[in-house]
């Protein structure tokens, strides 16, 4: 598969398991930037379901994660992806040339029940926004 085309920024998310911090902070990218960037999310070792804590989390302001299953991280992934994100967890990416890579330092949710789960998902709605902010910014609205 080709490499991201520049039409649209593409970003991976990546976790251990990809059953919480990356799987809402996917959410999250998608709900908040639409259509404008490419949103992928994996792991080294996928669990078996995304953590029903961040499911609940993310259902409270609206988002449906219900349905999502954890994948496992791929060479293509990483290639077509033009911004690739751990979310602390201690998993790596393959390093590509022209790829952006960052770390965002997360608690894991894991174990956790809503509450403190919560926090986490508030944090990663942030680092998102900024995200979108850098590379997917809105429009203007046209002025007539």
């Amino acid at each position: 598969m080709p490499e991201s085309t520049g039409t649209k920024p593409s970003v991976l998310f990546v976790c251990v398991h990809n059953a919480g911090r990356s799987k809402m902070a996917a959410a999250w990218l998608t709900h908040l930037a639409g259509d404008r960037v490419e949103v992928r999310s994996a792991g080294s070792e996928p669990g078996d379901q995304v953590n029903p804590a961040a499911v609940a989390a993310m259902a409270e302001v609206g988002i449906d994660i219900s349905a999502e299953v954890p994948k496992i991280l791929t060479m293509d992934a990483v290639k077509e992806s033009d911004v690739c994100i751990t979310m602390g967890c201690g998993d790596t990416c393959p390093v590509f040339p022209g790829k952006r890579y960052l770390d965002w330092k997360l608690d894991d949710p894991a174990g956790q029940g809503v509450e403190e789960v919560r926090p986490i998902r508030d944090e990663i709605k942030t680092l998102v926004e900024g995200l979108i902010a850098e590379i997917a910014p809105a429009e203007p609205e046209a002025t007539v």
